[in-house]
């Protein structure tokens, strides 16, 4: 019988990550240079919050322009778990509370992310084995 894979199996490893003293901007370049939407968010090495391309671009709809920081737009409360966590159980929790982003951490430190757009590519890996494993790819 197969065993339910962990986290770290389908997350994004190392993720780029931003010191929260930074500006805005430079998530904004950093986020464009690495085709990313999320960036964990670090203050002397320690995992403190995460900022998204969406919350970005809500506040300066709502009228904030440049001169924010980091610290200004990020949101410390995030879904974080560890290594080990079981894929099914992340996947649950990012469905029930309708969460973007999985911090994925080691011994509380940052390991990696996992986002949506990698759960979307996982899914559909997932798929693809099921059908190599049928023997095709026909509707049943």
């Amino acid at each position: 019988m197969k065993k339910i894979p962990a986290i770290k199996t389908v997350m994004t490893p190392f993720p780029y990550s931003i010191e929260a003293d930074q500006t805005v901007n430079a998530a904004i370049a950093s986020m464009q240079s690495h085709s990313i939407h999320h960036l964990p968010v670090t203050e002397d090495g320690e995992l403190t919050g995460i900022i998204s391309h969406r919350e970005i671009q809500r506040r300066q709809n709502d009228g904030e322009k440049s001169g924010l920081c980091v610290s200004d737009v990020m949101t410390t409360e995030f879904y974080t778990v560890d290594l080990s966590e079981r894929l099914d159980s992340a996947l649950h929790r990012m469905a029930e509370h309708h969460l973007d982003t999985i911090v994925v951490t080691r011994k509380g430190k940052l390991a990696g992310i996992f986002t949506y757009v990698d759960a979307c590519a996982a899914f559909a890996e997932f798929l693809r084995e099921q059908v190599r494993r049928s023997g095709g790819d026909t509707a049943a």
